[in-house]
């Protein structure tokens, strides 16, 4: 099992009902995404972010599924450019020692195949973790 986790928080000028929209769409990943077995999108508590999102999924096919999921390209098209500080991360139960790689792979391939989400990610104030782009993917 693979649990993707973002957090992050918005910036000052995101409207309420362009957060609204922001954290709706994430709740769509999870209920529209097959590969997602199981999601969470709310508060982030005892931490720096406003807000957070896991999403469980079983295996990095179901991955790659659910980063190249139509949903997911939405809220990154309208969630992104509102978000002042963001962090994702993956928790696993892998036995892979090369599954860290494997993700990161991933990764690059989604954005290697769309420079427009890539800029949106590098214009981000703050933003690292598993999925953030790497020099070369710029």
């Amino acid at each position: 099992m693979i649990y993707h986790h973002n957090r992050f928080t918005f910036k000052t000028t995101a409207t309420a009902q362009q957060r609204a929209e922001a954290l709706a769409s994430l709740r769509n990943q999870g209920e529209s995404i097959d590969a997602v077995t199981r999601y969470v999108v709310g508060r982030d508590i005892g931490g720096e972010f406003e807000y957070g999102a896991v999403f469980v999924i079983e295996d990095l096919e179901g991955y790659w599924e659910y980063l190249m999921a139509p949903s997911h390209a939405h809220t990154d098209r309208i969630g992104l450019p509102l978000v002042e500080s963001f962090v994702s991360y993956d928790t696993t139960d892998s036995d892979d020692p090369d599954v860290a790689r494997k993700i990161a792979d991933l990764h690059a391939r989604r954005y290697a195949g769309d420079p427009a989400l890539t800029k949106l990610v590098a214009d981000l104030p703050s933003y690292t973790g598993s999925s953030a782009p790497t020099p070369n993917s710029r």
